[in-house]
């Protein structure tokens, strides 16, 4: 049994419509897998099989028994969708992902020169079988979009078949929502928040200070994305101002 004694903000249970904690796995084995569900289930909410390690993990089948067995959501990343669509293979990705057991899938522009009418279409076909995030920004730090630019791909994102967007920020912190040095575009992140709401948003945040960032402007339940599957148990201490890097909010964020 967990400790009760210290008065915490309120963190709701799953399944969680907001305060969603997204993890990246970039390959990690089995057995670090069971691990961390072991340990960190409760507060984890989306497990995403980043890039295209989905496709070449001989143990695929049973990670992702073991993800859903512990009421975690699998998702299929978005660049391997994105390569099997510059292939014209997108249908056959879909199928797949499907028959081997993907919940949700993730529809991305980040590198192939995919235009926003062709990701929305993208959107829609995959609507059909799994609930569907997206994602919104390029992974080229010299291909930066406007505010107006992530506005209107959000709404238009939304409006196609998307339960959820996520803001680019890579597993480096450096690209989309982020400037090179890792600090927060704040003019984009206004416009995000404004475009799509914010508990339909999840934001890229690998690094501890952007995660602290993030819940200091908008509370311990912002929903946060690619954070590494070794630090869920970090992240909700963070979340709850147990942690230096967020002390205090555990009084500012009680109920009244």
């Amino acid at each position: 049994m967990l400790p009760t004694f210290l008065e915490l903000p309120p963190r709701p249970g799953k399944p969680r419509a907001t305060g969603m904690t997204h993890v990246l796995d970039n390959g990690i084995d089995l057995q670090t897998v069971t691990g961390v569900l072991d340990a960190a289930a409760d507060y984890l909410d989306v497990w995403k099989l980043g890039w295209g390690t989905a496709y070449v993990d001989p143990t695929l089948s049973e990670k992702l028994t073991l993800i859903a067995d512990h009421d975690v959501r699998t998702c299929l990343g978005g660049t391997m969708l994105e390569v099997a669509w510059a292939q014209g293979k997108a249908s056959e990705c879909l199928a797949w992902a499907h028959d081997v057991g993907f919940a949700s899938v993730e529809v991305s522009r980040g590198v192939a020169a995919m235009e926003v009418s062709e990701k929305h279409d993208l959107i829609r076909r995959a609507a059909r079988s799994f609930a569907v995030f997206s994602e919104v920004g390029r992974k080229d730090s010299q291909e930066e979009l406007s505010s107006r630019q992530w506005t209107d791909e959000i709404i238009g994102d939304r409006a196609a078949g998307a339960q959820w967007v996520i803001a680019e920020g890579r597993e480096s912190g450096s690209v989309g929502v982020y400037r090179a040095d890792g600090s927060v575009r704040t003019d984009v992140v206004a416009a995000i928040s404004r475009a799509g709401g914010i508990e339909s948003i999840l934001f890229e945040t690998p690094q501890k200070d952007q995660q602290a960032w993030f819940i200091h402007e908008f509370g311990p339940n912002v929903n946060l994305a690619n954070v590494a599957a070794s630090d869920a148990i970090a992240l909700e201490t963070l979340r709850v101002g147990l942690r230096a890097d967020t002390f205090g909010l555990s009084r500012q964020w009680l109920p009244i």
